[in-house]
């Protein structure tokens, strides 16, 4: 196994740092839709911001507890690269209608 700092030295393919098993199991299902394994695990780092236990959700703090140096590539992230907020949205309503299949919603409509 290659060491993962020398594989971003040399812009080898590499796969996705691992960060807690819930938020690894969920985000994979939106890896496909990330062109860049930095841009996939910046998505998977703003959802172990949002469910850290801290006061504010901003970029810096979100930075700080999941251990990125800057909140720069977090900003990055969510301004300028290439994945589409369409795409992820599709996908997330799939997820929520297979979720959904057969369940009983006791009389409450659930638009989707």
């Amino acid at each position: 196994m290659m060491d993962v700092a020398l594989q971003i030295r040399q812009h080898l393919p590499r796969d996705p740092e691992p960060t807690s098993a819930i938020v690894d199991n969920y985000c994979g299902y939106y890896q496909d839709l990330f062109q860049d394994v930095r841009n996939y695990e910046c998505f998977k780092f703003l959802h172990l911001g949002l469910i850290a236990p801290i006061k504010r959700k901003s970029l810096p703090e979100i930075a700080k507890v999941v251990g990125i140096t800057s909140a720069q590539s977090l900003h990055h992230f969510l301004a300028n690269s290439p994945w589409s907020v369409e795409q992820l949205r599709e996908r997330r309503l799939q997820k929520t209608k297979e979720a959904l299949k057969g369940k009983a919603t006791h009389g409450v409509t659930i638009v989707l």
